[in-house]
């Protein structure tokens, strides 16, 4: 009888034990957040996403996790009413206990998985933190996961209205081979003009694709005394000088470091195959995380920046390529081939699509101008983002010079003419004071206000 009792009690114990240990917290970081930014990014890479797809990719998850933060955390505010046509996501169910950062990084990891193609790569990191949040508490991580994944078909619903599926079935970019002005499709791959019709994207702050129109570039001239030459001349010879000077030139060091092109084809005998880097708002999402790291931010205000900056990027890539197929022009490494050196080769490849303005310059800009609004101008840090590629640290003693040196790495790498840098630059900074001006999200004073 005495076995029997004992028995009952360790069952007791037991039982009562593995409820307290089931049915504790569930702590959510950044770390978690930075987590499903970076597996989206590396999946990016693996995938080859175009620069702007890339930026649509980034921003959808992150709007999508913000409303929940926004929704159940007074410091934030909706971005319904501020961000075209979104609505209010779902209330969650009153009478269920909810987590409501597990619910945002749910719906950040579901949103990430709907966007790319590789999805079992984001599976794998969604399985492995499930796992750990459902043996912490398997009710409570029930609850927030339905959440989630209510307000992620919620957001999905309104991106499939975006335009971007009907802009997969429009025709390709016609090449006008006959204007010597316009852009050429480049070696090795001469690949088609990519996102010919992505001004057909619906934007999500700014009034129109063309609301940022800058001013039109230099009126073509081969004539040597013109402006037009003036600038293709100066890509060759800054090209000549520090090719000339190799490893030890600080102007290669940057055009490499800012490359972030998906599309490098390499050739190797009768084989071509494709480097993978990261784009440029993958790019400028690492030095989010960065600065997020270095403030100690918290889940809120870390999901706050990575969404305040994907919006300006992605409304930034939506102008930018409004122009570039507006003006349509051609590259320099078109022109240097054909009439100053016929064996010439940028630095960097020259990505497939026209020329002005510069996308670096562009996005760099608008992303510039949102982070500097959240974490203060003169902020300094080491952008160790490249590493993984086998590029050193660079260290910026603010967003806007890291944005400047994006910028003139194009005219370093070969693929860009000076004016196409300078007023793209411009034209990111205006986006994205604009963006900047017209997001009211944060109820209290940002980082940059207390520096």
């Amino acid at each position: 009888m005495k076995k029997i009792v004992i028995i009952a009690t360790m069952v007791l114990i037991i039982g009562a034990c593995s409820t307290e240990q089931n049915d504790g917290p569930i702590d959510i970081t950044p770390d978690e957040l930075h987590a499903s930014v970076d597996k989206v990014t590396e999946i990016m890479v693996h995938d080859i996403f175009s620069p702007p797809v890339a930026s649509r990719i980034f921003a959808y998850p992150n709007i999508a996790a913000y409303e929940i933060v926004a929704r159940y955390n007074d410091e934030y505010r909706s971005l319904v009413g501020q961000v075209r046509d979104l609505t209010p996501i779902p209330e969650a169910d009153s009478t269920k206990a909810i987590n409501y950062e597990l619910a945002a990084l749910v719906a950040h990891m579901e949103m990430n998985k709907r966007l790319i193609f590789s999805e079992d790569r984001m599976e794998a990191l969604r399985d492995s933190l499930y796992g750990i949040y459902e043996s912490k508490n398997p009710t409570l991580f029930k609850a927030s996961k339905d959440y989630g994944l209510e307000v992620a078909d919620h957001i999905g619903e309104w991106m499939n209205k975006d335009n971007y599926a009907q802009t997969r079935t429009m025709p390709k970019f016609t090449v006008d081979a006959d204007d010597p002005t316009r852009w050429q499709p480049t070696p090795p791959a001469y690949m088609d003009g990519i996102e010919p019709h992505w001004n057909k994207i619906r934007p999500f702050v700014i009034d129109s694709a063309q609301q940022f129109k800058p001013a039109p570039p230099p009126e073509f001239s081969m004539e040597e005394g013109s402006d037009f030459y003036k600038e293709l001349k100066e890509v060759y010879d800054v090209s000549q000088r520090i090719t000339a000077e190799g490893d030890s030139s600080e102007e290669l060091q940057i055009a490499q470091f800012w490359d972030c092109n998906p599309y490098v084809s390499v050739t190797r005998g009768h084989l071509m195959f494709a480097t993978k880097k990261i784009t440029p708002g993958a790019h400028w999402m690492g030095i989010t995380k960065i600065a997020a790291k270095n403030t100690d931010s918290d889940f809120g205000r870390t999901l706050y920046a990575y969404t305040k900056a994907s919006i300006a990027m992605a409304d930034a890539f939506i102008s930018c390529w409004d122009e570039k197929y507006r003006s349509n022009l051609i590259r320099p490494e078109t022109l240097i081939n054909q009439h100053i050196d016929d064996s010439w080769q940028p630095v960097l490849q020259t990505p497939p699509f026209p020329e002005y303005t510069s996308g670096h310059s562009v996005v760099s800009g608008a992303a510039a101008v949102a982070l500097t609004d959240i974490f203060g101008d003169n902020f300094a840090f080491d952008d160790d983002t490249e590493v993984p590629f086998g590029l050193p640290i660079r260290s910026f003693d603010s967003f806007n010079q890291a944005a400047d040196e994006a910028a003139i790495s194009r005219m370093y790498g070969g693929i860009h003419y000076r004016v196409a840098i300078e007023v793209g630059v411009e034209q990111g900074r205006d986006l994205g004071e604009f963006v900047v001006d017209n997001l009211d999200m944060k109820v209290e004073n940002d980082l940059a206000d207390n520096r």
